[in-house]
């Protein structure tokens, strides 16, 4: 093997891995590809809904999902698998190489043998996906089960949310709109829909809303990223801005895209534009 230093061919010596971590290293490369494909997927589902396109097209796109969460878990498997080889052979220096192909081999099928549905729900992007895509189906008045879709598909969403969100009140909104009592002012509507568009931090509409995982309020991105740096120089740690709300840490890492609601914004203020024409 290619950085062994031995002249026994049946002593491992000293193997050096340099060359298989510097190729694992650009194999977690495509990662970034995968989550690039699960970007783009996940936006043309949302612009398919928005535009009420048919409904195959948009299954076309969740299936996309689905063999992008695939791609990524075999590829996290086979990681880890060649990753475990490595470091059960610099721990244990057996007296004679072991087959390190079979080594590989055994570890990658024993995680693909855990594979459940459920290693989806663990997929930050996919359950943002299934959350969105529902979301905006709310906000567009579309029904939100999906008939025949593929076992992955009937994944039931990830709730992240703790408390009660910004988007429940959009929701809430959208009933009132057709349920509510009769002489219900039609501006007190329209205010309450705006208010869930505002931003906590600049009191102004959001134009890049952000959902914080933890608490699952919503802010605008450049002012709460402004806000945690701020902090941070300070040796501070970022409370959320929400009133009444009890987290009290943070993170750059628990802010997600709010990409429903962003095009809710823009689909509101469009409606407006044209009404004042």
């Amino acid at each position: 093997m290619p950085g062994r230093s031995s002249s026994n061919s049946g002593s491992t010596g000293f193997i050096s891995f340099s060359g298989i971590e510097s190729a694992l290293s650009s194999l977690k490369n495509f990662q970034n590809c995968i989550n690039t494909g699960m970007d783009t997927a996940s936006s043309v589902a949302l612009d398919l809904v928005e535009t009420q396109t048919e409904v195959s097209s948009e299954y076309s796109m969740d299936k996309a999902m689905v063999e992008f969460v695939m791609m990524d878990r075999e590829l996290n498997h086979y990681v880890k698998a060649v990753q475990s080889m490595i470091s059960h052979v610099k721990e244990e220096r057996p007296e004679n190489i072991p087959d390190l192909k079979l080594l590989v081999e055994k570890k990658f099928l024993a995680l693909q043998n855990k594979n459940s549905d459920a290693d989806f729900q663990n997929n930050e992007k996919f359950v943002q996906f299934k959350q969105q895509l529902k979301e905006l189906k709310k906000q567009s008045g579309r029904p939100t089960e999906d008939g025949g879709r593929s076992e992955f598909g009937k994944i039931k969403d990830k709730e992240a949310s703790r408390a009660g969100t910004e988007r429940d009140g959009l929701q809430a909104d959208r009933e009132a709109e057709g349920e509510g009592p009769e002489g219900v002012d039609e501006d007190m509507i329209v205010t309450q829909s705006q208010t869930n568009f505002i931003c906590p931090i600049t009191q102004l509409e959001m134009k890049k809303p952000v959902k914080n995982k933890v608490c699952g309020h919503i802010y605008e991105e450049e002012a709460i990223v402004r806000m945690i740096e701020s902090k941070h120089r300070r040796k501070k740690k970022a409370c959320c801005p929400k009133i009444g709300c009890s987290h009290t840490d943070v993170r750059m890492s628990d802010l997600v895209q709010e990409e429903a609601l962003r095009r809710a914004i823009e689909s509101h203020n469009k409606k407006r534009h044209r009404e004042s024409e």
